[in-house]
């Protein structure tokens, strides 16, 4: 029998239960998601966030009154000015910003923008957005260094979709953008930020 033969036949339902079966098992051995400790959400996201695939640096904080000296922290330690676009999330407005220049709407070179988080994803170190009036898309795809605020860490892709009420649109982010278009030679940022940097807010 060729090998077309054999796929026109198998496709003609000649394949016997066992071998279905057979079939279905092998598919079945591994689990279909990595499973993820419920104790232990905070250490499997960080470990996925700093993994070289998605390549983030991390740091910490305990409210969001820490979060201008964490951001200045990251700014020192990548040699930036401290000038950077913040969306404008009611949550932002209480922190004293004393020493940044901010701004609210990005350019095409923009060197830092900020965002918060809908959610982490401890399967995946994903990264979880909501658009809204003050969450909007378009900073986190042209700065250079994205800097992402996460208020809080769910195990699994499906329990960031069915946790609560959704917008209209929502994306996530796996880490930096790259490409090896060119000549096999991977390059970062190439359709998006090239550094991400997240504040884990606990």
């Amino acid at each position: 029998m060729t090998a077309r033969e054999a796929i026109l036949a198998r496709l003609g339902g000649t394949a016997t239960p066992a071998a279905i079966d057979g079939t279905a098992a092998t598919l079945l051995v591994a689990p279909e998601r990595p499973p993820v400790d419920p104790a232990a959400l905070e250490e499997t996201f960080l470990a996925r966030l700093t993994l070289p695939s998605v390549a983030a640096t991390v740091d910490r904080i305990a409210d969001m009154a820490e979060l201008p000296a964490a951001i200045a922290r990251y700014c020192a330690g990548q040699g930036l000015a401290q000038t950077l676009c913040v969306p404008p999330d009611p949550r932002l407005s209480g922190c004293d910003w004393t020493g940044f220049t901010l701004h609210d709407s990005a350019a095409p070179d923009e060197p830092a923008a900020l965002a918060i988080a809908r959610c982490g994803v401890a399967e995946t170190g994903s990264l979880v957005f909501e658009t809204a009036p003050d969450a909007p898309m378009l900073p986190n795809f042209l700065a250079l260094h994205h800097i992402v605020v996460v208020p809080a860490v769910v195990a699994y892709l499906e329990d960031a979709m069915l946790a609560g009420r959704h917008p209209r649109a929502h994306y996530w982010v796996t880490g930096v953008s790259g490409t090896t278009d060119i000549e096999g030679t991977y390059v970062r940022g190439a359709h998006g930020p090239r550094f991400l940097h997240v504040i884990r807010l606990a």
